[in-house]
């Protein structure tokens, strides 16, 4: 194959990577722009809101713990081909629902999709492209999954407009109907990348790796061939060679079986890959990303303001993503990682302060509301301005402090054991729908759902219990000006995590495993992860609901902490170093401190 066509086949790998990206981007970002919407018509409750958002987290959870092993299976191009078909079969089963299940299902295999991306085309990359490639290939994949996440929130900022003009006409049922096909269309819109990724990954060959590994010894050199001369594709088979040759070597004199896992070159490096990891989602970015355009509504700006936040915000991340992979190779990972974290803390404390300021005004109405319960133990509330007077008037001075402003309302309530809230609503909103609270929106269907709700719960108890309100919180809406504070604040966040975890991360993750357990150990890193990041999507609107925005966000900064400290003390500089010489590094005597 002539020079140019070897260029031409390495700039389409990079062309597969980066859709590989977009789409893991994709099934992060999406979300922040069309849960508005859904939570406007869908009539879902809190939790099962929450569930929804976190169904793509434990979907990916899911696929992460064997997407090793389906790798090592099946291939990584048949992989990648599946991954890309999951994702692609999600959309209709999510754009067409009208109902929780099938919300709940196709967010799951989108989740799938993405665990599956995150895993096989890093790896394939790695195998696939030359010495001088790998590093832009890894590059432009996390460029392009920023990517991925500002081209959601557009098309969702998009739809706001049309959502602004609609509701200028003063119908109800037309914004209603509008903002019913806004969400649908946000993940219509993300099909066609699906598909092409699905076609650049059947064009593309197997890796060679793989195919050697298979004793496939011709074809691992024709895929060679594809992307590199016939002096470097010799070279390469000829290592590949060598190493099986050496490992077979070892095999044969017990030597790998006899030494044990329990060494410090492989327990230390495991340890803090699994704490980096940890620490990563700890830091609450995905729930911040898609909860985005609902934090900045409750900071106090508008729905159109809002999204207009989420897309500079994923701008934001975007372009300081370009800084952070100009930057890891010149001031190494450490460094990126202690300055990035840093930055973390100390806009996660500023923007739980901005929310602490209204939320410290915020009036506990349960024991009026409760008194609205009626005898079928439900509550239907329409929360207007006259209402919210009301509701204030009988919770005495607290709630003379913030009459006559606009507020917000959440009701905590539970039936036996198990607990939900309410979506938020606002006073000033004139097209809100009443707030109705029912034993439906509390207590699951089945006992299968129930066990995973709450283990220890009694679901026949709770069938039949008395409605009981644990909290009726209102909350004074915020200023413009405060919610611009809070995009801001934001802002920083993004760019700190961008050009730090959000670049190191995967880096951090690849080189300090050893060769040896790098396959599993990445695995089990990856799947501590997106637990990780799951439980947080899954909490994040009940504890908002009940203790604010500003424990969630000192929360986050508090886990940070934890990350910084990783990051100055116990992280080695890996820059410039050979995966060798790192293994060499954690093997060290034991006086040696990280």
């Amino acid at each position: 194959m002539p020079r140019d066509e070897k260029d031409g086949y390495n700039r389409f790998l990079l062309l597969v990577a980066g859709l590989g990206g977009l789409l893991y981007g994709v099934d992060v970002g999406i979300i922040g722009g069309a849960l508005p919407y859904l939570e406007a018509t869908s009539g879902l409750n809190a939790g099962q809101l929450s569930i929804v958002v976190a169904a793509v987290l434990l979907g990916s959870v899911i696929s992460t713990l064997f997407a090793g092993a389906l790798a090592d299976w099946i291939g990584r191009k048949p992989l990648m081909i599946l991954s890309g078909l999951l994702f692609v079969f999600s959309i209709p089963i999510i754009a067409l629902s009208h109902g929780y299940g099938s919300l709940v299902l196709g967010r799951l295999l989108q989740g799938m999709s993405g665990g599956l991306i995150g895993v096989v085309v890093p790896l394939y990359l790695a195998e696939c492209l030359s010495a001088t490639n790998r590093g832009k290939g890894t590059a432009i994949f996390q460029w392009l999954l920023t990517l991925g996440i500002f081209a959601a929130a557009l098309v969702g900022m998009l739809l706001s407009v049309r959502v602004e003009e609609v509701a200028k006409l003063g119908d109800p049922t037309r914004l209603f109907a509008f903002k019913d096909t806004a969400w649908r269309s946000i993940f219509w819109v993300s099909l066609p990348p699906g598909i092409l990724f699905v076609i650049g990954s059947l064009m593309v060959s197997e890796s060679p790796r793989w195919l050697f590994l298979r004793r496939k010894r011709d074809a691992a050199y024709t895929a060679l061939l594809r992307s590199r001369t016939n002096p470097q594709a010799d070279a390469e088979l000829a290592e590949m060679e060598q190493l099986a040759a050496a490992e077979k070597a070892k095999t044969s004199t017990g030597a790998q079986v006899k030494e044990s896992l329990l060494r410090r070159k492989y327990i230390i490096p495991f340890v803090l890959a699994c704490v980096i990891l940890a620490c990563n989602q700890a830091t609450g970015i995905n729930s911040i990303i898609g909860f985005n355009t609902t934090i900045l509504i409750q900071s106090g700006l508008s729905d159109l303001q809002a999204h207009w936040g989420y897309v500079l915000f994923t701008m934001v991340n975007f372009l300081m993503t370009i800084g952070g992979v100009l930057l890891v190779d010149r001031k190494g990972r450490k460094f990126l990682l202690s300055v990035g974290s840093a930055g973390i803390i100390v806009s996660l404390l500023c923007t739980g302060l901005l929310f602490r300021r209204t939320e410290k005004l915020r009036v506990d109405s349960r024991d009026a509301v409760q008194s609205m319960v009626d005898a079928g133990q439900k509550v239907t509330l329409l929360y207007d301005e006259k209402v919210a007077d009301a509701l204030l008037a009988a919770s005495g001075d607290a709630g003379k402090a913030i009459r006559n402003r606009p507020t917000s309302l959440v009701v905590i309530y539970s039936y036996g054991d198990f607990r939900a809230a309410t979506k938020v609503a606002r006073s000033s909103d004139k097209s809100a729908k009443p707030i109705e609270i029912t034993r439906a929106s509390c207590v699951p269907a089945n006992p299968v759902v129930a066990f995973f709700s709450n283990p220890f719960s009694n679901l026949d108890a709770s069938r039949r219990a008395p409605l009981r309100i644990d909290n009726a919180l209102i909350t004074p809406v915020a200023s413009t000006h405060n919610g611009w504070l809070v995009a801001i604040s934001l802002f920083v966040f993004m760019a700190f995590f961008a050009i730090g975890p959000g670049v190191c991360v995967w880096l951090a993750l690849s080189e300090l495993m050893p060769t040896r357990i790098r396959s599993n150990g990445m695995s089990i890193a990856l799947l501590i992860n997106q637990a990780v990041s799951t439980t947080i999507a899954a909490i994040f609107l009940p504890t908002v609901g009940k203790h604010g925005y500003a424990a969630m966000f000192f929360g986050f900064a508090a886990c940070t902490v934890v990350y910084f400290v990783t990051a100055v003390v116990f992280l080695p500089e890996t820059k410039g170093k050979t995966l060798e010489e790192i293994e060499a590094h954690f093997e060290g005597a034991a006086t040696e401190t990280l």
